[in-house]
């Protein structure tokens, strides 16, 4: 399985690389190894500040605090992990709580005016950096940053190949529907959002 397969599809290790390779007596290279940073299962980067991903746990930490989060947007309606909260308070970032029931079912009833909240507040740079996330970061995730593409004016292919490529065989038709209907013209949000293009 090469890289492009495992896109989006699991939890990623990344080597920080110890940029100041020459030792204090001139040699190159040895000594410790760079610590061992693991990604968020389906973490990828949806534009400059905005990153996405499954349920981070502790493992996960590390990577985030590199990240230099100021927010964290989690659609999930059960309460945050005392982990979490302390990892949140630890490194004083905000946590935006938008409780979107996951279902198993093939259709899930999406509420249009927390999906409008949650894209209000990840369109505002004072946010940023900031971290979406639900459980699996597929199908609430995904709706939301599928509502962003469409706000960014992507076209409806682009946008459902993305929400297709991190849900993979798991993807709802009513997540697909509920992003193709979403509409961006009744939100209110800052005007300072210059590099995300509409």
């Amino acid at each position: 399985m090469n890289g492009a397969d495992l896109m989006g599809q699991e939890s990623h290790v990344v080597r920080l690389l110890d940029l100041d390779l020459e030792k204090s007596d001139g040699s190159i290279g040895g000594g410790d190894e760079p610590p061992l940073m693991v990604t968020p299962l389906n973490f990828s980067m949806v534009d400059y500040g905005i990153y996405r991903s499954g349920f981070p746990d502790m493992q996960n930490f590390p990577f985030l605090k590199s990240l230099g989060l100021r927010s964290i947007i989690y659609l999930c309606p059960e309460p945050y992990p005392e982990a979490n909260m302390q990892f949140v308070r630890d490194n004083s970032i905000r946590l935006f709580q938008f409780g979107l029931d996951g279902s198993k079912e093939a259709y899930v009833n999406i509420p249009a005016d927390l999906i409008g909240r949650a894209l209000e507040l990840l369109l505002d740079e004072k946010n940023h950096p900031i971290l979406i996330h639900c459980k699996r970061g597929k199908h609430r995730t995904g709706c939301l940053v599928g509502c962003l593409r469409k706000w960014q004016k992507w076209c409806l292919a682009s946008i459902l190949d993305e929400y297709l490529r991190f849900a993979s065989d798991k993807a709802r038709l009513s997540d697909q529907r509920f992003i193709e209907l979403f509409d961006t013209s009744r939100l209110s949000f800052p005007s300072s959002n210059s590099y995300l293009k509409r």
